[in-house]
């Protein structure tokens, strides 16, 4: 190492010129700088072995420069400093790139210089000399011999780049002048700031400080501008900025500026410091203690394996929540039993799981509640179709809940034919109200235990099904969905309807007893919401604590709507096509809904229209007889040898890249071709008759689990009518005997109604009639078809044929009254189904009537009644008293005059030759 003396020169015109990157240096400034150039280093050498170590030392423009040497005089920022080089070290360990050795010197900054003009080191270089006094031959000498006398530095020229400077003093400053103090006053308090955050610029003040020779920074502006730039962070274009400028204001307002962003620095790191420093304190701290309760526990002998962190875990969950009294003490005693207890008990897993049951019960936790009336609007009509008067009141029951502040203690029970949405309205009330979701359901549940949970002494017990929700859960109010309440079973482990009554009673659930848990749980604030297909099945007290909704079925209308907007598109995506050109035409979905989905419901509908596209998938791949692509190809090649590589990833599945059917591809799925992706027709005649029905056809209208349909009541003669036939009264169809006996009154009702109107009709008085109810293998019962008995037996009797639009439904007693039936709803959809215009019904359900959607009643006239008058004076309008007086008498002679004049009972004595029935009998038996 060598060093140099002190004195400079005032004047150097010529100087080696040295780029440095990243910042630029400031008079009064060390810093060291490591060289790889070889004709930099060996330039370096040679000027302090000559006793003139001075360089121009300017910012190169480049952040990444290639090469140590300059090329081009714009490679390097004009204005730069005049630099002594103090020390030289020898660098074997550090190399560049190239593996050269490096050379760190030791630069002080004297004064700001200016380039004038720049000199670009030559390429070719002179046969070297050896220099007088050496025995090393280098290039530097052979200059040495030619520059002699010319200048300090000529002999670095054409070796290294050269510069041309002049010095740069800096402008006459006026240390009193207020600006100049107040600016300086700043930077001082701003380095004092700083250096209390950072240890580093301590240092470094403490350092400038004593090298000021008057020992007051306001009477060295110019070094304060300076020392401001070179301890501050700032990028190079800012700092080069400082060299530029000649004013001291302006050097120290940017100086100012510069500390400012040094000081928001130091303050962020001083904070982020403070946080590590915080966590790290808090977990050794932690660590410390618990080190030394494991300690004491060890010398104790209190040492158990994992059981201080379950006990840990159930504290930490426990004080997440907020346990009502009850709960909370049951829970700290078995607590302490946990903690006394050896792992090895039997009893330990017991008491560990019930913590476990207790800790993951949702105390105090909610979620926060949407009352929005359009918000439930909106998902409501995105998630259904039609359900008018469902969706009314759905909207009524949550417009009560936000003048409430809440909907707690309603219990809904959705009654309706399968497929109609039951279940998907429940999920669409959750969304709506921003509530939690859990179903569970309870058809075929024969043990009790389902719902109110097992005795802890039994192996394996678990809380109800209630209990399990709420865990799911997490909140104390979501919506939970018991599903088939109407098909809930009973056993000799109990009656899971009797224990239904507790959980779904608002005046009890608020303190729900779980046999498990054994403490108190409210669910009052639980949204309970059942399904059932029909209340007759239902527990009179379980349904009296409920609020019933009816959801009818859907007409033709309706379905088509959904097939289009929500049930096609949702099957032709599933199935791949929804890129793909396929037309599922109006009039197919028509023949859909008639011919293979006539149910009240539209999930048959749904697996229908999804066959129609999976078997257009399959037509389409199979008629385009593609190979896989070379991409899958490809694709699957390296998923198989990344497989064979990594045995933990043999079995899982190869992604495939979706095969993009051709535009040319077109599918037109209409009424033509659409047995060929159904087959055929699963109901051949929507009706019995496509033309007008025969005599003692009569159309009515029953109630089923499934929804409304249409139950055809047909009466034939056995055998032509003769005066010596006995009256008989046949009856098929698999009635059940509440039908059965409904036939006997309406057989009654029509021979009582024959004789009184029509004295002289004495068609039941030897007819041998035979009523069925279509279709033969299907169970029927119900009372409500006596008016429809009642009128194909008089349509028999009086050989008048009825409406086939003509649809009819009630109860006739004896006397021909109507009386009340139920299921008016499903009856008028399927009597619309039918294509039917007209329909009879008990007044006693006008108030049903009036209720019925606008869509179900349009198209569809309903004529109440009370008497069976009514209905007969619309049906055999036409039919006059003498008209029915003679409709069996003979046409070929007179009847004897003795059985004329002889007193008859009704329905007796008539004469020997009838006019035949027609085709229908006939039609009938076809």
């Amino acid at each position: 190492m060598s060093k140099i003396g002190n004195g400079v020169p005032d004047e150097i015109p010529e100087l080696m010129a040295l780029p440095i990157v990243s910042r630029p240096l400031f008079p009064g400034f060390y810093k060291a700088v490591v060289l790889h150039d070889e004709r930099h280093i060996e330039a370096v050498k040679e000027l302090v072995k000559r006793g003139h170590p001075y360089v121009g030392v300017f910012l190169n423009r480049e952040a990444s420069p290639t090469t140590e040497a300059i090329m081009h005089e714009d490679e390097i920022y004009h204005n730069g400093v005049l630099a002594q080089i103090t020390s030289i070290f020898p660098q074997s360990d550090i190399k560049d790139a190239n593996h050269k050795e490096g050379l760190t010197i030791v630069l002080y900054p004297h004064r700001r210089i200016q380039v004038e003009k720049v000199v670009v080191a030559k390429d070719d270089v002179s046969e070297p000399v050896a220099s007088p006094g050496s025995s090393e031959v280098t290039s530097f000498d052979v200059i040495l011999e030619d520059a002699a006398e010319e200048a300090p530095m000529a002999f670095l020229r054409n070796k290294v780049t050269m510069v041309h400077v002049v010095n740069r003093p800096d402008d006459p400053v006026d240390k009193s002048e207020p600006t100049i103090r107040a600016v300086v006053s700043e930077i001082v308090s701003l380095l004092k700031e700083i250096s209390a955050m950072n240890p580093l610029f301590r240092d470094q003040i403490t350092a400038f400080t004593l090298s000021l020779a008057s020992g007051n920074v306001f009477d060295e502006p110019v070094r304060l501008s300076d020392f401001a730039a070179a301890v501050s962070a700032g990028d190079s274009l800012e700092l080069q900025e400082l060299i530029d400028t000649q004013d001291i204001g302006e050097r120290l307002k940017k100086g100012l500026v510069l500390l400012k962003k040094e000081l928001m620095n130091a303050k962020l790191q001083a904070k982020i410091n403070k946080d590590v420093e915080s966590k790290l304190q808090k977990r050794q701290r932690e660590y410390y203690l618990m080190e030394q309760m494991r300690g004491i526990r060890r010398e104790l002998g209190l040492e158990s394996d994992g059981k201080d962190k379950t006990v840990e875990k159930f504290k930490e969950r426990a004080e997440k929540l907020s346990m009502p009294t009850a709960a909370q003490r049951v829970f700290d005693e078995e607590l302490n039993k946990l903690m006394n207890l050896e792992p090895s008990a039997s009893e330990f897993n017991v008491t560990r799981n019930y913590l476990d049951w207790i800790t993951q019960i949702p105390w105090g936790l909610k979620s926060t509640e949407n009352y929005s009336i359009k918000h439930a609007t909106d998902v409501l009509e995105n998630d259904h179709y039609g359900l008018k008067d469902v969706k009314d009141r759905i909207l009524e029951f949550i417009a009560v809940g936000k003048l409430r502040g809440n909907v707690d203690g309603k219990i809904l029970c959705f009654v309706g034919p399968p497929g109609v949405g039951k279940t998907s309205i429940g999920k669409s009330i959750a969304r709506a109200l921003n509530r939690q979701f859990q179903r569970f359901s309870v058809g075929g549940l024969t043990d009790v235990a389902e719902i109110k949970g097992h005795r802890r002494t039994y192996v394996g017990a678990l809380p109800g099904r209630i209990i399990q929700s709420l865990k799911k859960c997490q909140t104390e109010n979501p919506l939970i969905l018991i599903d088939e309440v109407d098909k809930i079973g009973r056993g000799h482990q109990g009656d899971p309807a009797s224990a239904l009554l507790e959980l779904l009673d608002p005046e009890q659930n608020h303190s729900f007893l779980d046999h498990y848990m054994d403490i108190p749980v409210d669910l009052s604030k639980v949204l309970f919401v059942c399904t059932a297909n029909m209340t007759d099945t239902i527990p009179r007290p379980l349904l009296d604590r409920m609020e019933v909704i009816q959801v009818s079925g859907y007409i033709a209308e309706e379905k088509k709507a959904i097939a289009s907007k929500y049930l096609a598109p949702q099957a032709r995506e599933q199935s791949g096509l929804k890129d793909v050109d396929i037309d599922l035409t109006p009039e197919a979905i028509d023949i859909l809904i008639k011919s293979y989905c006539a149910e009240s419901g539209v999930r048959n509908l749904k697996q229908q229209i999804e066959k129609v596209y999976r078997k257009a998938a399959f037509e389409i791949v199979k008629d385009l007889k593609e190979d896989p692509s070379a991409a899958e190809l490809n694709l699957l090649t390296e998923e198989g040898k990344a497989n064979a590589d990594s045995p933990e990833k043999s079995s899982s599945e190869v992604l495939r890249v979706p095969y993009k059917v051709p535009s040319t591809v077109h599918v037109n799925v209409n009424p033509e071709n659409l047995h060929n992706y159904v087959g055929p027709p699963i109901y051949v005649f929507d009706k019995l008759y496509d033309t007008e029905p025969p005599v003692g056809v009569v159309t009515g209208l029953a109630w089923t689990a499934l929804g409304g349909d249409v139950m055809m009541i047909e009466s034939v003669l056995e055998a032509p009518l003769s005066p010596s036939a006995t009256a008989s009264f046949k009856r098929t169809g698999m009635l059940g005997d509440v039908l059965k006996e409904s036939t006997v009154i309406a057989y009654t009702f029509a021979k009582m109604y024959i004789a009184s109107r029509f004295p002289e009709n004495r068609f039941f008085d030897h007819a041998r009639i035979h009523l069925h109810c279509p279709e033969g293998a299907v169970p029927k019962d119900g009372p409500s078809a006596g008016v429809t008995i009642s009128t194909s037996l008089l349509s028999l009797a009086l050989n008048r044929t009825i409406d086939p639009t003509i649809a009819m439904t009630g109860e006739i007693t004896v006397t021909g009254r109507i009386r009340r039936i139920g299921g008016l709803r499903e009856k008028c959809v399927a009597a619309k189904r039918d294509g039917a215009k007209t329909i009879f019904f008990p007044k006693a359900n006008m108030a049903d009537w009036e209720a019925l959607p606008e869509n179900v009643r349009e198209g569809l006239e309903g004529i109440p009644c009370v008497y069976y008058e009514d209905v007969f004076n619309r049906c055999f309008k036409e039919i006059t008293r003498e008209e029915g007086n003679k409709v069996w008498f003979p046409t070929l002679g007179q009847a004897k005059e003795e059985d004329k004049n002889a007193p008859r009972s009704p329905g007796s004595g008539l004469g020997d030759l009838f006019p035949p029935l027609g085709g229908g009998v006939n039609e009938i038996h076809a």
